[in-house]
């Protein structure tokens, strides 16, 4: 799959009706020879550009670094603030919420007992290859840009991987270019490569998919 190929499915879905709001993009990638079972599919891809939505970022810090995070982040969790979030309801509360959590590394294994086993579950922990686990000095403003071009591609249940690349506010160009980085990476973090890759659709929020 290159650029081209995907401006035109791009150019196919800008053809459809126009709706009373600005609908996103979405891609789909459907998969094929893959056992989920055994190896389920789930990684990251970092975009260029925008994917038309902001991201919310909770950070598990103490004082070293809460004024600093508290400027950066949507939501800070002191360590003295742990106790307040006991009730898993809560905890589910906040994996729902926020798409991404910091931790300082110094406060990871009291994350892990307190906060482990509901962020765990639904993959919300505080991610160390992502970044997402730092020093107590840290300067987190590059960390939080990132992680606003950052998504989360999972495939656990049915073969097929689906995101939300952009917005029809956006320039093509930086719609393909995130589609074109989204299915390399992809394909980098399949077992077999392209090879396991299906098909690949682009639609809009409500409408036709378009294979590329």
């Amino acid at each position: 799959m290159n650029k081209e190929q995907i401006k035109q499915a791009l150019e196919e879905v800008k053809k459809q009706p126009k709706r009373k709001f600005p609908q996103s993009y979405d891609l789909i990638i459907n998969l094929k020879n893959l056992v989920l079972k055994t190896a389920p599919v789930d990684f990251f891809a970092t975009l260029h550009y925008s994917k038309g939505k902001k991201v919310k970022i909770a950070a598990f810090v103490d004082q070293q670094l809460a004024d600093h995070a508290g400027k950066k982040c949507d939501l800070i969790i002191r360590e003295s603030e742990f106790f307040k979030y006991k009730d898993p309801k809560l905890q589910k509360k906040l994996a729902e919420e926020f798409d991404y959590f910091i931790a300082q590394a110094n406060l990871m294994p009291k994350v892990a007992a307190e906060f482990g086993k509901v962020l765990g579950t639904r993959g919300k922990m505080p991610n160390p290859k992502l970044g997402c686990v730092v020093p107590p000095n840290a300067n987190i403003e590059p960390l939080v840009k990132k992680l606003n071009s950052t998504l989360r591609l999972t495939a656990k249940k049915g073969l097929n991987l689906q995101c939300v690349v952009g917005k029809e506010s956006q320039a093509d160009e930086e719609i393909i270019d995130n589609i074109f980085t989204i299915y390399q990476t992809a394909a980098k973090n399949l077992p077999n490569e392209i090879q396991n890759i299906k098909n690949v659709s682009l639609k809009s929020t409500m409408g036709k998919p378009v294979k590329v």
